[in-house]
């Protein structure tokens, strides 16, 4: 099957799954667009948890007073 975001494919995942996946969709929604919505927001809790590692590391910085 071919549509406008290309192949489809199928992926087994048990029952209870698939009825906790439809809790974070809407109305409508497909289990691909559920599926990647909820992949970009674990993306960007990712990309979060990096930037505060690095901000908690106030060795790695210089006070801008420091530079001038």
């Amino acid at each position: 099957m071919v549509n406008d975001m290309g192949e489809i494919t199928t992926i087994p995942v048990h029952k209870s799954t698939r009825e906790k996946l439809k809790v974070f969709g809407v109305k409508g929604e497909t289990y691909d667009k559920i599926v990647r919505r909820l992949m970009e927001k674990a993306e960007y809790v990712a990309f979060m948890e990096r930037q505060y590692e690095i901000l908690s590391n106030k060795a790695d910085f210089v006070p801008l007073d420091e530079i001038v």
